[in-house]
């Protein structure tokens, strides 16, 4: 074959060049590629919104990949099942009724490679740094390389989008930027409230049931919520996050067509 190192590099630079500059301005900007963030993204790229998802980390995947203590299965509950029968992973009955265990990789990987197929663009060691609001209405992220914040003084760039979603986790990063900013959220304090004790029951329904917009502009999804709202932890239980990230699609999407029938 007749090529040389400058040809892989130039190949590279072109093909993400292309990508990125194709994802300046998308339908939905999700913030974070955990499990309810990658499927939230999975959904929606598969209705046609354009998605893409800034991962701070090498690896997309989120909390799944430790499973629990660093042991590779977690625990799913009867309602979820669906979701992961949907993207193909295989499931373990358990000794307890309505409990099922899975192989954390698998499952990782495949939301990751679904959410990819259905069309999302995922920037992986790229992460939030701040939240565009104009209009008293979230409207983009201030961007980085994970790399680079905290370490050295070098200016982000920014991402718009109709909608932001932070499936951020325990932080909670984009909602944690309007309350430095000293923007009031849809929470019954109007603040962050935090995250709760553990209580794996009560968690996996209050993810559920409180994923919704926490801000104009702005929607939360899987332990996001829990910060934003108060609601409890529930350790290496994944039901709630798959549950929580078809929801937010859901409400996305539907906040999306309403607008444009709106505007029209």
């Amino acid at each position: 074959m007749n090529f040389d190192e400058t040809h892989i590099t130039i190949e590279i630079i072109k093909s993400y060049q292309a990508k990125l500059l194709d994802s300046v301005r998308s339908d939905v900007l999700i913030a974070g590629a955990g499990p309810s963030g990658l499927l939230a993204g999975y959904y929606l790229a598969r209705e046609g919104m354009k998605t893409v998802i800034v991962e701070k980390n090498l690896s997309p995947g989120g909390g799944i990949w430790g499973g629990g203590m660093c042991m590779n299965e977690i625990v799913i509950q009867e309602g979820a099942l669906e979701i992961v029968r949907e993207i193909g992973v295989r499931i373990k009955k358990t000794g307890q009724e309505g409990l099922y265990c899975i192989d954390a990789l698998e499952l990782a990987s495949a939301l990751t490679l679904k959410a990819i197929q259905a069309g999302v663009r995922i920037f992986n060691l790229l992460c939030a740094e701040d939240v565009c609001v104009t209009d008293q209405r979230v409207t983009g992220l201030v961007v980085n390389r994970t790399t680079i914040v905290g370490q050295l003084h070098v200016d982000p760039i920014t991402l718009k989008a109709k909608v932001v979603l932070d499936a951020t986790g325990h932080d909670a990063v984009v909602v944690n930027f309007l309350k430095k900013h000293g923007y009031r959220i849809f929470s019954p304090t109007g603040q962050m409230m935090g995250e709760g004790a553990m209580d794996a029951p009560a968690g996996e329904r209050f993810v559920e049931e409180h994923t919704g917009e926490v801000y104009s502009g702005l929607y939360v999804s899987g332990m996001s919520v829990c910060a934003a709202f108060g609601g409890p932890r529930m350790g290496p239980i994944f039901g709630g996050m798959l549950l929580s990230g078809k929801k937010a699609a859901s409400l996305i999407l539907n906040h999306i067509k309403t607008s444009v029938v709106r505007e029209g």
